[in-house]
Parts: structure tokens; sequence; C-alpha cells
């Protein structure tokens, strides 16, 4: 009975949730919230929270989620990272009712600047960025105004306007919001909205040379869209008077912005500085680098559009930052795939298995279940010959006890196929074994043997002659500890970096295999979960591991 009030029990609400059903209850009658990436790199596993939460809440209460692009700074931005956030998006299986861009909103925003002159609130400041600087002020000292704060209306009216027809060079001027120099909350002491950038936009051309800053652009574009719930990491709190200032003075839609904390992962970085660093110095492959945390890194490791949605769910919406375990995305991706990913036989750390009672130039064809927790996934055949391959660790010429696998003069079940035993163990100059020839018996197929009797050991193999070579790339954490900050005096960040990150070894896989379509994983029988990698060819075939069989994480929480 407990149990099934268990199961029947909803989940509690988050602090979001309990919002936006507070706001539903006071009289907001439709949902709208918006994911804001800046198009200047990709997305890596903390934006992918962003999009859960922003999409999956929209979704729950019936609403709409919009993207838009802040693209707001032209010499940072592509049309290239635009493509592959909407990919990635998609490949979440999220999508969007509005593609907008803080750029479409460039002549609206115009306008309310030049309001916000008339009514006194904005001028155009002949400082350097230096200067201005300089005279912010402290957190305990308030910041010097500028030396041009108190131009008339008729001026800054005048020189904004010449500063949008391009007669001023870069950084010669800027608009500046006339709020509170000695204010407490540092963000209000007369912040940048407007700067001169000389430069094509990706999709504006040269129409523009001046270009608002985020704190100016993000309230009123989600204004400008009717967004009730502006949903940003817990970084931008310090930001939200700002936003609501900006609304107030402009007297537009209220929307309402909501901080909530950040995903940090163990062994990562989420900078998009560092990361680009990493790209440029030749430390990784690129951006889609299976060992980077970014999503199409993700995708090309073999983790499903699921696995990272049941991540998202599971570390939650929280109000306080804090660092997540890397075990739990394995877990999720682990328990994700172990319902869909279909079994194949590959062997990674080849012994040679000589079955030398078995007639030479035979080979027969095993039926092989393609995924037990899926019957719907059918079965495959799969080649046995005379000369196989198992894994080196399969084997122990002296092994302790409760050692069920492989041994001289023991016994045990080929996958699918035949019960060997071995008769000999065949060794080099050095004393390395190179070889084991080993007997069959011809009646123990399909999990049968001559005489009834059973085993407890049970291997995976291939058959040396139709198997296929393959590069095979073990992925490790791109970092040696957990944080990568940890450093010691005279240190940086990248000397945490793991030169084990990833190991390329040759291995050993069956027919089948080579007609996986690429990022698709599959269970490498005993050994862990793997995907034909983008450099994967008909002539070189290179696959990835997604993740291990060891659930560490399950180990953490007993």
């Amino acid at each position: 009975m407990a149990s099934e009030i268990n199961e029947t029990r909803e989940k509690p609400r988050n602090f979001l949730e309990e919002i936006i059903e507070e706001s539903i209850a006071n009289g907001v009658t439709e949902i709208q919230t918006r994911f804001p990436p800046e198009p200047n790199g990709y997305l890596h596993i903390g934006h992918a929270k962003s999009i859960c939460i922003n999409f999956g809440l929209a979704k729950k209460y019936g609403g709409k989620c919009n993207l838009r692009f802040d693209d707001t700074n032209p010499v940072k931005e592509d049309v290239e990272y635009v493509d592959s956030i909407k990919r990635d998006i998609h490949w979440l299986g999220f999508d969007w009712a509005l593609e907008r861009y803080a750029s479409d909103y460039f002549d609206q925003l115009y306008e309310w600047a030049i309001v916000l002159i008339r009514k006194g609130l904005a001028y155009v400041d002949d400082q350097t960025q230096e200067q201005i600087r300089e005279n912010r002020g402290t957190v305990s000292e308030p910041g010097k105004p500028s030396p041009w704060r108190d131009r008339s209306v008729e001026e800054n009216l005048d020189l904004f306007q010449r500063m949008k027809a391009g007669e001023f060079p870069d950084g010669s001027k800027v608009l500046r919001a006339k709020i509170d120099m000695a204010h407490p909350n540092m963000l209000f002491r007369d912040p940048i909205m407007y700067r001169i950038i000389h430069a094509e936009h990706h999709r504006t051309g040269n129409k523009w040379c001046i270009y608002p800053m985020y704190d100016y652009a993000h309230g009123q574009s989600d204004s400008i869209e009717h967004v009730t719930h502006s949903i940003c990491t817990l970084e931008f709190d310090v930001h939200r008077p700002l936003y609501d200032w900006f609304i107030q003075a402009l007297g537009i839609f209220p929307s309402h912005q909501y901080e909530f904390a950040r995903l940090n992962l163990t062994y990562t970085l989420m900078s998009k500085r560092r990361l680009l660093k990493l790209v440029q110095e030749g430390a990784v492959m690129g951006w889609d680098d299976p060992r980077m945390p970014t999503i199409c890194a993700l995708r090309r490791k073999g983790y499903t559009p699921a696995s990272v949605r049941n991540f998202a769910e599971m570390v939650g919406v929280a109000k306080r930052d804090n660092v997540i375990d890397l075990a739990k995305l394995e877990y999720c991706v682990r328990e994700d795939l172990n319902k869909v990913a279909e079994r194949r036989m590959a062997v990674l750390n080849p012994l040679k298995v000589t079955v030398t009672n078995y007639p030479e130039g035979k080979t027969e064809l095993f039926t092989a279940v393609n995924n037990p927790e899926d019957e719907a996934a059918g079965t495959r055949q799969v080649p046995f010959s005379r000369v196989i391959y198992i894994e080196r660790d399969d084997f122990m010429e002296n092994p302790p006890k409760k050692f069920f696998r492989l041994q001289p003069g023991g016994e045990v079940r080929l996958r699918y196929s035949y019960l060997i035993k071995c008769e000999e163990v065949v060794k080099d100059a050095q004393g390395n074994i190179t070889e084991l020839r080993c007997t069959y018996d011809p009646m123990s197929g399909n999990g049968s043997s001559s005489d009834g009797r059973r085993v407890k050991g049970v291997i995976h193999w291939v058959s040396a002659q139709d198997a296929l070579e393959a590069e095979i790339r073990l992925f490790n954490p791109l970092f040696t500890k957990e944080n990568p900050d940890d450093v010691e005096e005279g240190q940086t960040w990248e000397d945490n970096l793991n030169p084990e990150s990833m190991v390329k070894i040759k291995g050993y896989l069956e027919p089948s295999l080579r007609d996986i379509p690429v990022g698709q994983a599959v269970q490498f029988e005993r050994v862990g979960y793997f995907c034909p990698d983008t450099d994967s060819t008909p002539d070189h075939l290179v696959f990835n591991r997604t993740v291990t069989l060891k659930d560490s994480w399950a180990k953490i929480n007993k």
C-alpha cells in the first residue's frame, strides 16, 4: 500500500513552478518564456539545463517559449553559431514558438533610447572605457560623475543621432543611463546603453554602427515579446533591479526576471572563453570533441537527448549554486542506453584462441539477442570459426578463487555459442601468453551441453577471420581534478589537463558493427557503451566510448 502511495504521489514543485502557478492564480493567462543565447559559441551542458527549464515550463503550463538570439555584438557573433544552437535545441527534443533576434528590435530600442534622453535619463559620454571604469568607484566608495553627465537634452539627442550616423570612431562615445553614481548596486552607476562598433552584423549588415548593451537590450526584448517569466542563471540576480528600472522608466510591458542556480560539473569547465582557448590551442579536436561539455560533443560521444533531459530533471532547479558530480550525468546516459542500445560483441584487448577440434575452414552463424531489455529489437547472426579473439582479462593462468572465466583446464561458455575448455597455453620467448588452444563441446551450442553440465563463466568473443578492425577512443575526464581551478601557486587551470583524457587502442568488432550509424550508441557486451565517430569511414572504423558499464554513481549513493 505504501509503495502504491509513493508511486502516485506528485513530485514536489520547484520554486519556479510555484512562481508560475502564483502568476496564473493572479490572472496571467498565457505563460511566455524564452531561451536567449548569444551566438558567439557552442552550447554546453549548462545551457542544456536552461533549455530544459525554459521550454519545459512553457510546455507544462500550456505556454510558449521563444528562441531569441542576443546578437548585439557583431564582432563575436557568427551564423555558424546560430545554426549550431538551433540544431542542438532540436536534438534535445524542443521547438520554439518564435525565432527572434535582438537585432529585430534595433529600431525600437533606438527609439526607446531617444525617449530616455528626452526624459533626462540618458546622456552621451565622451570618456574612454578606462576612464569610465576608474570613475565608477568601488563597493565602499561612490563613483565620480562624468564631465559630460549634465549635457542638455538637445545636445545628447544631436550627438546620439550622429553616433548612429557613423560620424564618430569606435570607443569615442557611449550612451549611458543617468541613474545614480553613488548607488550601492554598481550596475546602477550610469550603465552603458550603447557603444560604437563599426563592424558588419551577421543579419543587419552595415545598417548600424551603434549596438545596445545586454542590460539595455535584454529586458526590453523580453517586454516586446510579452515574456511573463524571464528565467536566467543566478549570476544575473544583481542585474534584475536594472532590468526593472529600464522597463519602468519606459512604461512598457512589465516582464519579470527570475534566477536559478547555474550548472557546475566536476572535472569540467563551462567558461566559453576557456573552452575556446582549448580549441584554438589544439588541446582538443574541436568544439565537438567528446571530452568537451558542449551539446554537440555529447551527441558525438553517443549521449541520447533523453539522457540529457533526464539529467536536467535529476539535478533539479535550485536557488544556490552547487557542483554536480559528473557521475550523475554518466548514470543518466547509462540508464537510458541500457534500455535502448543494441548489444554487440567487441574485443578491445585481444587474446587469440584456437579451437583445435573445430573443423578448419568452417563458419557457422549463431543467433544473438540485440537487446534483452527490448524484445522488439530482435536478433542478429554472429559468425563463429576455428580462431577467435577473447579479452585478455578473461584468462588467468593462476587464477584466485571465484575466478569463473577461462583458466588452464577450465571451461567457459562463449556468449550465444559453445562451451570451450583451455587445453594449452602458448607463450613467446619472453613468457608472454600469445595464444590459447582450446577444445569445444560440439553438443553445447545455444546454451546446451553434451551431458547437461553448466558453467558459471560466460565471456564474449569475435571470430578472427570475420572481425572488423577499428580504432577505439577511450575517453576520460578532461581534467585530473574535480575542480580544474584547484592549482598550486604559479600554476593555471591548464596544468590540470588530463594527458590520459583520450586513449586510442585497436579493437576487433563483430561484422554487424559496420552498419551502425554515426552517433548511435551500442553496448559492447561486458565492456561499455560505444558509438561510431564522425571520423569513421568504411576503410577506417572509429568508435568512441560513451560511458563504461561501471555504475560509479550508484556506488556513491550506497
